[in-house]
């Protein structure tokens, strides 16, 4: 099992509306194709306009081939164009769980 973990700073009052649309137009393409999501965050304390979420794979093989899913499906475009200028920086990590981590 991997997860992947996307961070996405988002520029200063862009929250609600980039939680809108992708509430919207993201996440029933990305939940066609990845499944349901492991957690959504926003942050309350520490460095403000963040998006967090997680999402659980077998293996990279199978994100890839969700992935390639996701990205080819026809109603992704609208997505990418309504959050166009909402995010300043967006990093990506796969993360493995420890041996002794309850999620596996």
């Amino acid at each position: 099992m991997i997860l992947e973990e996307r961070d996405y700073r988002l520029v200063q009052g862009m929250t609600g509306p980039f939680l809108k649309a992708y509430e919207t137009l993201g996440l029933p393409v990305q939940r066609k194709h990845l499944g349901e999501p492991v957690g959504f965050f926003t942050t309350d304390i520490g460095e403000l306009n963040h998006v967090v979420s997680m999402w659980r794979h077998d293996d990279y093989a199978q994100r890839s081939a969700r992935r390639a899913a996701m990205l080819a499906d026809p109603d992704w475009p609208a997505y990418l164009d309504a959050i166009k200028g909402m995010i300043e920086v967006q990093t990506v990590r796969i993360l493995a769980p420890a041996p002794f981590s309850p999620l596996r």
